[in-house]
């Protein structure tokens, strides 16, 4: 299902790695090699035997082990200057079953890229001081989630000597996120706490307490709001903000005692700006630092939360509200005018300008966020880019306050984009590929990362004009050169009601001419969602390219990035026009792409994607060999009652089930299942609680009790995506396993 964006947001590559950058080993496990050798014998006969070409002996078709293997790079940050930038690296431990992030450093030029940590102790959320001369990241070093500090930045090709790295909170609770004030005397950190709680070591000892305890009942008081939340229980902590002094030497005067101790006296508790209120900031689970910001003056702190009480649920109205670092008086609501979502504010740097993103439709999450500039002295207001049919991500301003720089969907790209605060006019300065995470870079410069669909994130600059975009590393070059990936081509055609529709398709890796293909047909979640160029780390098109198989992608009506009505136009039409454009796209793909054998096709989706399919097993029934539907809507009357954020369903069904139950059986895959006949694959995780599991089950006893060749894959340990990468693995093995069972069966 849909979710915000948020801040963990050209087609060149191939390129080689520049001289002194390090890569980090593979960790090649034994399960890892098995799986490895079973996802390869997995491809279809067409696609296993490539022609040899020169110099690529060694080169293989892309698989989901090469995808676990590609290193992640993160929120990249540079200097005040813009010499140097930081950035986050994740590589996967396949032994441990996790991924290990560490710190790097890498020059503006792009030379002399190394690790600072090399421990894999989870780092993140990196920020430099005002000065440039220290680098404050979080860890997990010292056993639990707390603010740290490298400084002075080590010379070399090294890691940074212990020395140099300082612990800078000891509290008694984990620290999810912080940013600095603007003179880096101050950090603002947000932390789980019980809202009645005077202290942080009081949440300490009460979750202590209830850990110990041999009770592991819940008891939810009437108006509690969430009960379980996408792949966890509430147990009543919330994600408040805090604010503590950084000392000369680095180490915060705050906290109750340090994590692990059992004394300790501090010299000042962290102040909690949002004392007393029930609601968090950042959001859960997916908001972060883009949803809060200090005054240009360091004086306050604007966030965005929701205190919504008994409404939680159902309610999508967060405000913008600003409290003094001080705490000396409660939290000041700035935009409770407006009863729709409010987020991503951002101060002009002369501090006279509040910029944020607001939706209008209340309820709707997928609602277009408008960007809005209010005048501080005034307070009046007025949007800015009106005619800019997009919804603005995160928001940041040029060092002259003269534009604002966002990252949004457009088209099935992600570009970078400028806006002229006083005209409006909007500018594109990154065309091609997915930008996320844009921050300065010193002079006329900004940072950010860019993937496509054929390579991973890596970190690129670009002036502020557009031009000048330069590729600063290549920490996945030997990976890539190693691969072959299948060739995309982005097409349209004329979809419902005669609207122009895109799609994607997808060359196999290891492609022919001449050659027929079986079909991967792979529907996408949200379903205000799209299959945009990006390289992504679970539903990633290549693997299906690299296993042999012609991919076929369609943003059908209700995507994003094409225009607010074109998003709107799925809401109380899920089985409609989103169905019809499945069907025309396939047959506008099959007759441009001689190469697709339309005989010879699956079907995959997950989330809305899930719904899809067996909404396809029930109203499209003879055309796929067979079906994989993944944490899907099964049965609309129970889902409503089942899943917790209430206003995604009320929305889009047009109010609570018992107020239009009509509008939720219209589009019940339930109701079709008389029809079902195609055989499938149902993959559903035990902590999802956004679509619950019995979902899942539903559907397999409706296979089972009617006949259907069918099998159910259940990860105990996996909520509404499959992030564990041992998990990922076996998820691609069995998934192409059944492709190949069904459009490819072996002698």
């Amino acid at each position: 299902m849909h979710r915000p964006m948020s801040a963990h947001f050209l087609a060149c590559r191939a390129c080689r790695r520049p001289t002194g950058q390090a890569l980090a080993p593979d960790p090649w496990s034994p399960l890892v090699l098995a799986l490895l050798a079973a996802v390869t014998l997995l491809a279809p006969a067409a696609a296993q035997a490539p022609a040899a070409t020169p110099g690529a002996a060694a080169a293989h078709s892309f698989n989901a082990v090469d995808m676990q293997s590609m290193q992640r790079i993160t929120e990249p940050q540079a200097s005040p200057r813009g010499d140097v930038i930081a950035f986050a690296l994740r590589t996967t431990d396949f032994a441990g079953n996790r991924g290990k992030n560490d710190v790097w450093l890498v020059s503006s030029s792009g030379s002399g890229a190394r690790p600072v940590t090399t421990d894999g102790a989870g780092y993140s959320n990196l920020r430099w001081s005002p000065d440039g001369s220290s680098l404050y990241f979080l860890s997990t070093r010292s056993g639990s989630s707390q603010l740290w500090r490298l400084s002075p930045l080590p010379g070399g090709q090294g890691p940074a000597p212990a020395a140099s790295l300082t612990q800078v909170t000891r509290l008694p609770v984990d620290v999810s996120s912080f940013v600095l004030s603007p003179d880096g005397t101050r950090a603002a950190i947000s932390a789980d706490v019980f809202p009645d709680c005077p202290t942080l070591a009081c949440t300490h000892d009460r979750l202590e307490e209830k850990e110990k305890s041999k009770v592991k009942a819940r008891l939810y008081p009437d108006g509690a709001g969430f009960v379980r939340h996408w792949d966890v229980w509430e147990d009543g902590t919330r994600s408040h903000l805090f604010v503590l002094r950084l000392d000369a030497a680095g180490a915060a005067a705050a906290g109750a005692r340090p994590t692990g101790a059992s004394g300790g006296t501090p010299a000042a508790e962290p102040v909690d700006l949002m004392r007393g209120m029930v609601a968090d900031s950042p959001s859960k689970p997916f908001g972060g630092t883009e949803e809060y910001a200090f005054t240009p003056d360091g004086r306050s702190v604007v966030f965005a939360a929701r205190d919504a009480g008994r409404q939680e649920a159902w309610s999508t109205n967060f405000d913008l509200y600003e409290a003094p670092m001080d705490g000396s008086h409660p939290p000041r609501d700035l935009t409770a005018a407006n009863p729709a979502w409010d987020t991503y504010p951002a101060f002009s740097p002369d501090g006279k300008t509040l910029a944020y993103a607001a939706q209008t439709r209340p309820g709707f999450e997928s609602d277009r966020y408008h960007i809005v500039l209010r005048d501080l002295a005034s307070g009046r207001e007025r949007r800015l880019a009106e005619e800019w049919d997009r919804s603005t991500g995160p928001l940041l301003f040029s060092p002259d306050g003269k534009t604002l720089f966002t990252a949004t969907e457009d088209g099935g790209q992600q570009p970078l984009f400028a806006i002229d605060v006083a005209s409006g006019k909007v500018t594109k300065l990154v065309t091609t590929g997915h930008v996320e995470s844009p921050a300065l870079a010193g002079g006329d410069r900004l940072v950010f990362t860019l993937d496509t669909l054929r390579s991973p994130a890596e970190v690129y600059t670009v002036r502020r004009d557009g031009s000048g975009l330069t590729q600063i590393t290549h920490v996945n070059a030997q990976r890539l050169a190693a691969i072959r990936m299948g060739e995309p081509e982005q097409f349209q055609f004329a979809g419902a009601g005669g609207d122009t529709v895109h799609g994607w398709a997808i060359k196999p890796a290891d492609f022919e001419p001449g050659k027929r293909y079986p079909i991967a047909f792979i529907i996408h979640g949200g379903p205000q969602g799209s299959f945009d160029n990006h390289f992504h780390y679970r539903w990633n098109l290549e693997v299906y390219a690299g296993a042999g198989y012609g991919v076929v992608a369609i943003d059908f009506h209700g995507s994003t990035g094409y225009g607010q009505a074109f998003t709107d136009s799925i809401s109380k039409d899920w089985g409609g026009k989103p169905l019809a454009d499945l069907q025309l796209g396939l047959a506008a793909a099959i007759a441009r792409y001689p190469w697709l054998d339309g005989d010879r096709a699956c079907a995959l989706g997950a989330s809305y994607g899930g719904f899809m399919i067996y909404w396809i097993a029930g109203n499209w029934p003879d055309r796929f060999r067979c079906l994989v539907s993944h944490d899907g809507t099964f049965d609309q009357r129970m889902m409503y009652y089942a899943t917790e954020e209430l206003w995604f369903p009320e929305w889009e069904m047009g109010g609570p089930y018992w107020q239009n139950p009509e509008a939720y059986e219209k589009w019940n895959p339930a109701r079709f299942v008389d029809r079902w006949r195609a055989p499938m694959l149902v993959v559903h995780g035990s902590l999802d609680y956004r679509i619950p599991v019995t979902q899942g089950l539903g559907a397999f006893t409706a296979l089972q009790r009617r006949g259907i060749p069918s099998e159910l894959l259940n990860f105990p340990e996996e909520n509404h995506w499959v992030l564990k990468p041992a998990d990922s693995l076996l998820w691609h093995q069995t998934v192409l396993s059944w492709l190949a069972r069904w459009l490819n069966p072996a002698p």
